[in-house]
């Protein structure tokens, strides 16, 4: 399925982020916290020129395997570390591979909550060799308390049953099947790698939890009656780190439309063996309930599975099952199909 183009957004942004880009893996042996490496191949691939991976690493996103210097000779101009992992640090084991891509002539682009500067040796080198530091998880500033006034304009919010399982692919390809229905529709991210793919956006896990609903009203303000915000979730309500960030933004967003996000066959939050993945009815059942608080008519108009790790007579005969047993539209936006036209349908009307 050939992956849609985004629109701009308001919010604050990155600021130039040099490309073509080097993916960096580390030593990564998750593919769910190489979420970053994955979206910007999957939404941003004319940007991306190879993936560069450290001894021990066993995630591929499938492109070219780099060096930085061969990077550089092939037109690439930064390295974006494309790792999301728990607690956003950069190990420091990493470092020279770091300071090698900078040595080669490339930036280095981060969305970790480490700032790159802070890391011992990496400053120093960026200024020696004249190379840019980017860190992309930085709020703007004075966001503002959060008013819970109703705003004009339409809103649709993906929420999650866990963390990295599609929220952010649902909405970048809501938000482009609203637009080639002609509809004047954005989408707004809140996460390091949507600001990447969309040029902006706020990184909601950034910001201070007081101020957290406030950034989600301030990315999608006021609009057109007509125009469509597709907001990009984060985390889940039910997962035992992230929820808060989860619930400011739904409380933020005033959402008028939920759709719900799932992984089938994940049992256990990502992370978090402890705490099993609960079922996407009791994600939809409480998602309305909180969100209702700060968006009386908000509804849920269907759910978006990640079906990547099945072939596609199970994916659909699983869509069609969930259909019947859900009572609404369910699909995988990232298969198309006529199941996820009647997800945007039923998110439209």
């Amino acid at each position: 399925m050939a992956r849609p183009s985004r629109g701009g957004v308001d919010a604050s942004g990155p600021g130039e982020v040099p490309g073509p880009y080097l993916l960096f893996l580390g030593d990564t042996t998750e593919p769910g916290y190489a979420k970053t490496a994955f979206g910007l191949r999957d939404w941003a691939r004319g940007r991306c020129v190879g993936e560069y991976v450290l001894e021990g690493g066993t995630v591929s996103t499938g492109l070219p395997a780099l060096t930085p210097a061969e990077a550089r000779v092939r037109g690439a101009r930064s390295m974006v570390i494309g790792v999301a992992n728990a607690g956003g640090f950069i190990p420091a084991h990493w470092v020279d591979a770091l300071v090698a891509a900078l040595e080669a002539g490339l930036d280095i682009v981060s969305g970790m909550h480490s700032r790159l500067r802070n890391i011992e040796g990496l400053g120093e080198a960026a200024d020696r060799l004249g190379r840019r530091l980017i860190d992309v998880r930085e709020p703007p500033a004075a966001i503002p308390v959060a008013s819970g006034r109703p705003r004009s304009g339409r809103r649709l919010l993906t929420v999650g049953t866990d963390c990295a399982l599609g929220k952010k692919y649902t909405a970048l390809a809501l938000a482009a099947a609203f637009r080639e229905r002609g509809l004047d529709a954005e989408f707004r991210a809140t996460g390091q790698t949507g600001i990447l793919i969309a040029g902006g956006g706020i990184p909601m896990d950034a910001v201070v939890s007081d101020f957290a609903a406030g950034a989600a009203e301030q990315l999608s303000p006021d609009a057109d009656p007509a125009h469509w915000d597709v907001i990009e979730g984060q985390g889940s309500l039910f997962h035992p780190a992230y929820a808060g960030v989860s619930l400011a933004l739904l409380h933020g967003s005033q959402p008028d439309v939920l759709v719900v996000c799932h992984q089938p066959g994940r049992a256990h939050m990502l992370g978090y063996p402890g705490y099993p993945v609960p079922a996407i009815e009791q994600t939809i059942h409480l998602a309305l309930r909180l969100g209702g608080r700060t968006s009386p008519a908000i509804r849920c108009a269907g759910v978006s599975l990640n079906t990547s790790g099945m072939d596609e007579s199970a994916a659909r005969r699983l869509m069609r099952e969930e259909r019947h047993r859900l009572g609404c539209p369910v699909a995988d936006p990232m298969r198309g199909g006529a199941e996820f036209e009647a997800l945007v349908e039923a998110c439209l009307a």
